[in-house]
């Protein structure tokens, strides 16, 4: 019974895989010499296109000295969020598999003292 488990879940996963893959190179498959930048400022644009008089009324406190710094500090937040959102889930997973083996413990010791 394990085994079958096992290769349903190795099925799976190179399935997921096989789709993260996929997912990442269409983009550049789809979009040939398009630009992957941020659309912070071309928001800005097309506003200004369809009302000259538009002036932001947001700011941002702090401009980073260049593009590759923007780029880490966007990506150091993205991994932050990730290494938050995996922890969350795998501590929740954890407590779920500590509570069944619990009742699973306590189920036997039952049966035993009957």
């Amino acid at each position: 019974m394990s085994d079958k488990k096992n290769k349903s879940r190795t099925k799976q996963n190179v399935i997921l895989l096989i789709l993260v893959i996929v997912l990442t190179i269409t983009p550049f498959i789809v979009a040939k010499g398009g630009s992957f930048a941020g659309s912070d400022d071309q928001g800005t644009e097309q506003i200004k296109k369809f009302d000259p008089s538009y002036k932001p009324w947001a700011h941002p406190l702090w401009t980073p000295p260049s593009a590759e710094i923007e780029s880490l500090l966007f990506t150091v937040q993205g991994s932050l969020g990730t290494g938050i959102i995996a922890y969350v889930i795998g501590n929740a997973h954890g407590k779920r598999v500590a509570r069944e083996k619990k009742d699973n413990d306590d189920a036997s010791q039952e049966t035993k003292e009957k």
